[in-house]
């Protein structure tokens, strides 16, 4: 049998040939608009879902942890950078696209909403918190882990919302399949809660979470003109939480799209989020911009508790039994 030694080397010998002529792409650089002066002011809200006055309130708090040290090679600026990862929060899209609506590369984007979503997460303390007087307090491994009941995957998110429509308080760091009671439970508002650093105020809740004296919920199967009064009662309690919701995803659909990316950077973006919605508040800026083209989701309440026996000194039915049953 006749061998030819020569075949055996043909495919190593295309790949150095190949190695040899490799050409890499030509080094380019996009043109970049200046979004702040070229979009009027209704323009600008539309696109990036804040105004001009809190982008540049934001930007003045987050400069120093998204700038870098000197503007070689064209270096993005931090005003870039912002509008980018508003965009992309604005649009729920790919990262190519927020990419090319600035004029920077995919991986690039990557890096920059990450960098951008980290820095606004780290103004958590300064923008999200419980009221501190009395005057401010208001009437891969683990992948199964995140997938809910509903079947697909989440994170789970806690939040305190004020009459005001900001938020007080979010934990983002839960997998969807963990139930509402579980982490609120393990929250640092339930340890403060129990020892009445906010007195006798109570938490509203839905029926994700089980009745205590700190929080209270609806009747699922109310009994009586009381109950169904009662259950009025904490409907329009309530009504300033989904209000909160419904602006926060009009504001940043990307929430309720759906997060394409790593776990920690989901999280930041969360919070961020969140943060620039009480910015906005702050701001007057009480109502998100109309969508153009985008269909939310609706708001779906994934953990239910059943009626259970109400614990010793509930205040649910404390409630009824001094207030509601008198009226």
């Amino acid at each position: 049998m006749n061998i030819q030694p020569n075949l055996l080397f043909d495919d190593d010998d295309d790949e150095i040939l190949e190695f040899i002529n490799y050409r890499r792409r030509p080094y380019t650089v996009r043109d970049r608009i200046n979004h702040m002066i070229k979009w009027d002011d209704h323009d600008f809200l539309i696109r990036f879902r804040l105004s001009k006055v809190v982008v540049e309130q934001v930007l003045e708090l987050i400069t120093d942890n998204i700038s870098v040290e000197n503007q070689w090679n064209c270096a993005i600026a931090p005003i870039d950078k912002l509008l980018l990862t508003l965009r992309f929060y604005a649009s729920g899209s790919f990262l190519i696209t927020a990419g090319d609506f600035l004029g920077v590369s995919k991986s690039s984007a990557c890096v920059i909403v990450r960098t951008v979503s980290t820095a606004i997460a780290s103004l958590c303390h300064q923008f999200i918190r419980m009221p501190t007087t009395d005057e401010e307090v208001p009437g891969g491994h683990n992948a199964e882990y995140f997938r809910n009941r509903k079947g697909y995957f989440s994170l789970n998110v806690q939040t305190v919302v004020s009459p005001d429509l900001k938020i007080m308080d979010i934990v983002a760091r839960w997998p969807g399949s963990c139930h509402d009671q579980t982490i609120f439970k393990n929250s640092n508002i339930y340890s403060q809660l129990v020892n009445g650093k906010w007195g006798n105020s109570l938490i509203v809740a839905d029926s994700g979470y089980k009745n205590s004296s700190h929080i209270v919920t609806p009747f699922i199967n109310p009994r009586g003109n009381i109950e169904e009064l009662y259950n009025e009662s904490i409907i329009r309690t309530r009504n300033p939480v989904e209000r909160t919701y419904g602006v926060l995803k009009r504001r940043f659909p990307i929430v309720s799209l759906g997060l394409r990316l790593k776990l920690t950077t989901s999280q930041a973006i969360i919070v961020a989020c969140s943060i620039l919605h009480n910015i906005a508040c702050d701001n007057n800026d009480l109502e998100a911009p109309d969508l153009i083209d985008v269909v939310l989701p609706p708001n779906e309440i994934i953990n239910v508790n059943h009626e259970v026996i109400d614990e010793e000194g509930c205040a649910r039915q404390q409630l009824i039994r001094e207030y509601f049953s008198r009226l």
